[in-house]
């Protein structure tokens, strides 16, 4: 397992590079200045020139990237350019939010897709797989703003369940806390849970047509025990692989999310950035959110590798 970890490490370092060129040069392709926007609308020349230079964006391209991933290195994200205070201050206030309210989205994401998938694969007619269909077609097809307005007009307005926006940390207080998270992990979960039902039911439908599980059955073996000791563990590796990829579509729809129920995570600080034109923030942010899923990605590996000892030997 060490040496198949070792493999991985340089792929994810060549891809961390990769992304963060590329983060730098898109963000300075957008057009506008953002020492013009922080100057001010009636600033002068010489006013504009004196904010570029103290932000070092009158360096060459090259210098500024180097400058940016030396920093990067020795743990130093500088300060914001617009927003106020230390970058790395700024992420820290909100990535435990967010992290909290990924970590609540994965849970449900797991529990919701194990039995659609379970009963998309063994129930094959009648009302409950048609049902299933349904769901997680309708899950799919509506896009998550309009998911989450659904359930805060449902649970919020009319049922009076839950608050429609907001936070309070899980750890501080976990029952009020809960309150807050369910419907934001909920809008955030469905759609990553709908895709991993999915390729789950087509995992065990051709796990279940193997000679062995037509064996098991002659033997008089139940239907369920089946599923649960042969079917299952065998349609699970290819059920963690889209599992990892869909961890970094939550990441990626937390920013959303996090607007829609007015959750203080980074996506907030995210949207700040942009609209402020604030390169450090918004450059760190993307660079988190690559490192996020590249790790992910190498989990993703080793739990493929850990479930099926082929991968590990080749």
């Amino acid at each position: 397992m060490r040496t198949f970890l070792v493999k991985r490490l340089p792929s994810g370092l060549l891809v961390l590079l990769a992304a963060s060129f590329l983060i730098f040069l898109i963000l300075r392709l957008i057009p506008g200045d953002p020492a013009t926007s922080l100057a001010g609308p009636d600033a002068g020349p010489e006013t504009v020139a004196a904010v570029r230079a103290r932000l070092g964006l009158d360096q060459p391209l090259l210098g500024q990237y180097l400058t940016w991933l030396g920093d990067l290195l020795t743990g130093d994200l500088g300060p914001s350019y617009a927003i106020g205070g230390q970058v790395a201050d700024l992420i820290g206030d909100g990535l435990g939010s967010t992290v909290e309210l990924t970590l609540g989205a994965l849970v449900l994401v797991i529990v919701i897709a194990l039995p659609l998938g379970v009963l998309g694969a063994t129930v094959r007619r009648g009302p409950v797989a048609a049902a299933v269909r349904a769901l997680t077609t309708a899950v799919l097809a509506v896009p998550p703003f309009v998911t989450g307005v659904l359930l805060v007009l449902v649970f919020a307005v009319t049922l009076r369940l839950l608050p429609p926006g907001g936070h309070e940390s899980i750890l501080d207080q976990p029952d009020i806390g809960l309150q807050y998270l369910l419907l934001p992990a909920l809008c955030l979960a469905l759609p990553s849970a709908a895709v991993l039902a999915r390729y789950l039911k087509d995992g065990l439908e051709r796990a279940l047509a193997e000679d062995y599980v037509r064996t098991a059955t002659a033997l008089g073996i139940g239907r369920r025990r089946i599923v649960r000791l042969h079917a299952l563990p065998n349609a699970l590796p290819s059920a963690i692989t889209v599992l990892g990829l869909q961890i970094g579509q939550l990441l990626g729809g937390a920013v959303l999310v996090e607007a829609i129920f007015a959750w203080p995570g980074l996506g907030q600080l995210a949207e700040q950035g942009v609209l402020r034109r604030d390169y450090p923030v918004v450059q760190d942010l993307l660079l988190l959110l690559v490192a996020g899923y590249v790790a992910v990605q190498l989990l993703t590996d080793l739990a493929y590798a850990w479930l099926d000892p082929r991968i590990r030997w080749e």
